[in-house]
């Protein structure tokens, strides 16, 4: 079994890779680029939130509130992943193996062993990531986002 201080599994840059940073021109804690592809398509709107998709990244979307990126999730349909490999689907072993002591809680809508695996480094403010973990002990969901909506369960919620 690899040790997480040996080289990523995808150490090449790419469009697919989500970091603590953003994805893509999507940056956590700025404003949605004008001139790019993400905007609110029918999904959650209103003054204080919203919730914005972009066709190159199925399976993806962000929630922005105050006019800027607070926290990006990756779905099921998504082929986004962490640079460490880490995606949708992959086993919670993989995930304990590169990001040991994360903070678990119990999953608020499946019973356990689904669960949230969050990273201690969650303090408001500061980029952070979460995982959603099913009952078949596999991530259903990726969050890269800062405090309070890094640990929203129902989108801007």
């Amino acid at each position: 079994m690899a040790a997480p201080s040996e080289a990523p599994v995808a150490a090449t840059p790419s469009a697919k890779i989500i970091g603590l940073e953003g994805l893509g021109d999507l940056r956590i804690g700025k404003a949605v680029p004008s001139a790019g592809s993400w905007a609110a398509r029918g999904a959650q709107a209103s003054d204080a939130c919203t919730t914005v998709t972009s066709p190159a990244y199925p399976g993806v979307y962000a929630i922005v509130q105050n006019g800027k990126v607070q926290r990006i999730t990756v779905g099921k349909s998504s082929d986004v992943k962490l640079v460490e490999g880490i995606g949708v689907g992959a086993n919670e072993k993989d995930v304990d193996r590169w990001f040991g002591g994360f903070r678990s809680e119990p999953h608020k809508y499946e019973a356990a062993p689904a669960k949230y695996l969050t990273a201690p480094n969650a303090a408001p403010g500061e980029p952070a990531v979460r995982f959603e973990i099913g009952q078949d002990r596999k991530v259903s969901l990726i969050h890269v986002g800062v405090m309070p909506a890094l640990g929203y369960v129902e989108g801007c919620a």
